[in-house]
C-alpha cells in the first residue's frame, strides 16, 4: 500500500485505501446504502465529520464511495484531497437533482457534460475569461454505455450547478427568473455541486463526471422523499460502479 499523509478531512482507517474511482453521493447515508447494498467487503476508511467513507470490491475491482456534503465548496475540499493526496484519478458525483424541462421526468438520469454555474468558483484560477466546467469524456461515454445496459432513461447535456438552494425570487417577472432563463437554454436540470468538481478535475488533469436521478421537478412540483431519496436510486448507483469497473485499466 501507498502512504498517505492524512488532510483535515480525510483520516484513513484502513490499509485498503481508497480505490481508483470514488463514487461522491452528497447524503452520507447514501454514501453507506451504496457500500452495504452493492460493495462486496465493505470497509470504513474515512468518517472525519461523519461522511462515511467506504472502499470494497465491485465486479472484482476496488471502488470507494464517500459522501460530499451539500454544496460546492464541500465538494471542492474533499475532491481537492482525493485528487492530490489520496491517487484518486476518477470522481463521479451521484446525486439528486431538479428537472427543469418537462420531458425529463421523476427517476429520470442527467449525465452532465456541461455545468453552468453561478459560483465564483472559478476565479481563484485566475482565468482571463469565462470557464466552462465540463465532463470527463471517458466518464461520460462510459456512463451513456453503462445507461443502455442498464436499460435507465437517460439525458445528456448541460445542467445548472447553483451557490444558492433558497433563492430569491419574490417580484421577478418569469421572463427574467433564473429558471425560465436557463430552461430556454436547453439546461436540463438544478444541482449544486458539479460545477466545482469539474473545475478542480481541470485543475489537477483529473476525470470527474455528475450522474443525477431526477429527485423533483421544479416545473410540476412533484418531490420525492428522503427516504426514497437515500434508498431508491439504485439505477444510478448501478450506472456509476459499471463506469468505475470500466475504468479501471483506463
Amino acid at each position: 500500500m501507498a502512504t498517505y499523509a492524512n488532510t483535515p478531512h480525510i483520516n484513513l482507517l484502513d490499509e485498503i485505501g481508497f480505490g481508483k474511482t470514488v463514487l461522491m453521493p452528497g447524503d452520507p447515508l447514501r454514501s453507506k446504502f451504496i457500500a452495504e447494498n452493492f460493495l462486496e467487503n465493505p470497509v470504513l476508511v474515512n468518517n472525519v465529520r461523519g461522511v462515511n467513507g467506504y472502499t470494497g470490491y465491485y465486479k472484482g475491482v476496488k471502488v470507494s464511495v464517500m459522501a460530499s456534503g451539500m454544496g460546492m465548496p464541500a465538494i471542492g475540499i474533499y475532491s481537492h484531497e482525493l485528487f492530490n493526496f489520496f491517487d484518486v484519478e476518477n470522481i463521479i458525483r451521484v446525486g439528486s437533482a431538479g428537472s427543469i424541462q418537462e420531458h425529463i421526468k421523476l427517476y429520470d438520469l442527467v449525465l452532465a457534460q456541461g455545468s453552468c454555474t453561478d459560483s465564483n468558483w472559478a476565479n481563484q484560477y485566475h482565468i482571463p475569461s469565462s470557464f466552462a466546467p465540463i465532463a470527463s469524456w471517458e466518464l461520460l461515454t462510459e456512463a451513456v454505455k453503462a445507461c443502455e445496459e442498464n436499460k435507465a432513461t437517460y439525458h445528456v447535456g448541460n445542467i445548472s450547478s447553483s451557490d444558492l438552494f433558497y433563492g430569491d425570487h419574490e417580484g421577478v417577472p418569469e421572463g427574467l427568473d433564473s429558471v425560465y432563463a436557463l430552461k430556454k437554454m436547453g439546461v436540463m436540470a438544478l444541482e449544486m455541486e458539479s460545477a466545482a468538481l469539474y473545475m478542480n478535475a481541470a485543475r489537477y488533469n483529473k476525470r470527474a463526471l455528475c450522474i443525477c436521478t431526477i429527485s423533483d421537478h421544479i416545473l410540476t412540483g412533484e418531490l420525492t422523499t428522503a427516504e426514497e431519496r437515500q434508498n431508491s436510486f439504485t439505477t444510478m448507483m448501478k450506472v456509476a460502479l459499471d463506469v468505475a469497473a470500466a475504468m479501471e485499466n483506463k
